[in-house]
């Protein structure tokens, strides 16, 4: 006698509309986006219905999707209420921040300020710069509150952008008197061979990465008389050995292709009212042995845990450049645990 499985019952999902109205006008036109570009970003991304009269906002779709699109567009227009511009990657973050349980405090903007506490932010000359995921959130705590931090993940998630930004803040207030920049000289697999000119123009490429941060946080003359006077220092590792950096804020980038001598000997240049941020990806290890080489593993499994240091671990999810990227990151690595 055979027997049939009942089907599962699917849960029914509740419907629901909502009006949203925003008080200042002027701020629509950046809120809507060209063409109501914004507003089809967070419908594709949502699946919700959002149809605009006036100030007003009207939603329809599932129940949950409408909350979650109703947050969103409330801190897309905090953010520009504060003299945020608003662009495709931030309202991707926002999106994605709002399904984070616990962001109640940042997904809205300026949540610190009403609850007594500074909002979680860096100002530089040429911008201000806020959390754009729950892991980045946690980060900037970090590059404020510990000594030395390991930053771990994939690209894209704002590892040295970040910590370059922090940075420059603090070298701006005069906390810090000099900014030192660092990276290894290995090739990502490929042999670029002999580079003519000079030291600076032979180890420019390797380093071009933080430049280009760098000139997204200061204006382009400031950076060149503070990289002339000494104030800024962008240098491979190797330049690092037999010095003593006290009052500096030092960056490692692409730690994950130092040895293990030269991770301990950059750490151990750490000196009085300094801060050191090391970023890495283990998964992207150039060197010579692989992972078992690499000085950044060994360093975060000796380190992890030991007071002043701190560790933030970011994934897939964290990648805040195009969306397509952390589609990409996740193809190869395989799915945000």
């Amino acid at each position: 006698m055979a027997f049939s499985k009942s089907p599962v019952p699917q849960r029914e999902v509740r419907r629901a509309q909502l009006d949203l109205s925003f008080d200042n006008q002027s701020l629509l036109g950046a809120l809507f986006g060209q063409f109501d570009a914004n507003l089809v970003q967070v419908e594709n991304r949502l699946g919700v219905f959002i149809s605009a009269r006036g100030n007003e906002l009207h939603l329809e779709g599932p129940e949950d999707s409408v909350a979650r699109a109703r947050d969103v567009l409330r801190a897309m227009y905090d953010k520009l209420a504060v003299g945020q511009d608003l662009d495709a990657g931030l309202i991707e973050s926002i999106i994605a921040m709002s399904d984070e349980p616990t962001l109640d405090g940042i997904v809205d903007a300026e949540p610190g300020e009403r609850a007594g506490m500074p909002p979680i932010m860096i100002r530089t000359r040429r911008k201000t710069i806020v959390p754009r995921s729950a892991t980045q959130a946690t980060y900037m705590r970090s590059l404020v509150r510990d000594d030395i931090i390991f930053a771990l993940g994939p690209a894209g998630t704002g590892k040295t952008y970040l910590a370059v930004a922090q940075a420059v803040a603090q070298l701006i207030t005069g906390s810090v008197q000099r900014l030192i920049l660092s990276r290894p000289a290995v090739e990502a697999g490929e042999k670029l061979g002999f580079l003519p000119g000079d030291m600076k123009d032979k180890v420019d490429p390797y380093l071009r990465p933080l430049y280009d941060a760098l000139y997204d946080c200061m204006p382009p003359e400031q950076v060149e008389r503070r990289l002339a006077s000494g104030e800024i220092e962008i240098a491979p590792i190797a330049f690092m050995r037999g010095r003593t950096l006290a009052d500096a804020f030092v960056i490692l980038d692409e730690a994950q292709n130092t040895t293990r001598e030269q991770m301990k000997m950059f750490l151990t240049r750490f000196g009085q009212n300094s801060r050191m941020v090391v970023c890495g990806d283990p998964r992207q290890v150039d060197i010579p042995g692989g992972d078992r080489m690499s000085g950044l593993a060994d360093a975060v499994e000796k380190l992890e845990g030991v007071d002043g240091f701190g560790t933030i671990r970011f994934t897939a999810a964290d990648v805040v450049r195009h969306p397509i990227v952390g589609r990409i990151v996740e193809a190869y690595e395989g799915p945000t645990v």
